[in-house]
């Protein structure tokens, strides 16, 4: 499965993007906060993607930022919200925004987006608002993904160990991160992260 594109901006749409990948153009359906994070046509594009494949049809979404697709990923599990729903609701509300919609159940956020009734609305809320409660979130309200793999998913497995929730270990390794630099060696992210979940 393709999972992230970095090319050159070719073309965009209301709704979509061309990404040139080595002289292949592929277009790629996105929310339009995504759209207004890739910036001109002519410039480097960088995009977390999902592929979807349905019987008659092939289609390749992208996301700025991965928490996006992430979210993405669990609207579209809520029966009656597909593709065009899901990047409607993720071009009106970021990540951060739907997350904290389904966790506090405030079906009326998510029905700002077009094309979502209250009943659809109500549906999201209630299925998803589990999940929000799990997911970590960055200061802001911004959802982050868990890390993933060498020194961060290392620093995020002592944390548990040590009797750190999952959300609590992934949050404050993903802050540490941010604070020291990708190039961060596991004890730093532990020693920094350790602070910031005791805190």
């Amino acid at each position: 499965m393709i999972a992230k594109l970095t090319g050159t901006l070719d073309a965009t749409g209301p709704d979509w993007a061309v990404i040139d990948v080595g002289g292949v153009g592929y277009l790629v359906h996105c929310s339009t906060r995504t759209l207004d994070a890739l910036g001109s046509e002519g410039g480097e594009a960088r995009l977390f993607t999902d592929l979807q494949v349905s019987e008659n049809d092939m289609r390749l979404l992208g996301f700025a930022e991965a928490a996006e697709r992430d979210w993405f990923r669990l609207l579209t599990s809520v029966q009656g919200v597909g593709s065009k729903v899901a990047l409607a609701i993720l071009s009106v509300l970021s990540a951060g925004e739907v997350q904290a919609a389904c966790a506090s159940g405030d079906a009326a956020m998510v029905a700002r987006a077009n094309g979502v009734g209250p009943k659809l609305a109500g549906r999201i809320v209630n299925e998803l608002q589990d999940k929000a409660g799990a997911l970590p979130v960055a200061p802001g309200g911004v959802a982050v993904a868990a890390p993933k793999g060498g020194a961060s998913a290392d620093a995020v497995s002592a944390l548990e160990n040590l009797g750190f929730k999952p959300a609590i270990a992934a949050k404050a390794v993903a802050e540490a991160m941010g604070e020291l630099g990708e190039g961060a060696s596991e004890g730093e992210l532990i020693r920094v992260a350790l602070k910031k979940a005791a805190g």
